[in-house]
């Protein structure tokens, strides 16, 4: 089980990390990370991190597909997690 939280806290602080990442490149009008690849992040267990990214660097949150659904999938991710560590 603790390669699945490892796994998650990895996971979690690229979702942060590419939030932030994604902000600057928008400021600077580079080329930008692509939605498809945020929510990839998000739903293989960066949801929690790309929520607080959002967050944290008020990115992407006037998206309301993000807005809701990030925090949503964070949540469903929150509870699995606690599911299968109380096995």
């Amino acid at each position: 089980m603790s390669i699945i939280f490892g796994a998650y806290i990895i996971m979690n602080l690229i979702g942060l990390i590419v939030m932030k990442v994604d902000k600057d490149r928008a400021k600077k009008h580079q080329y930008r990370i692509s939605e498809k690849t945020l929510w990839l992040i998000a739903l293989f267990g960066g949801a929690v991190g790309t929520t607080a990214g959002m967050q944290l660097y008020r990115h992407k949150t006037k998206h309301l597909s993000f807005k809701f659904g990030f925090p949503i999938l964070a949540l469903a991710e929150i509870i699995l997690l606690g599911y299968f560590y109380s096995l």
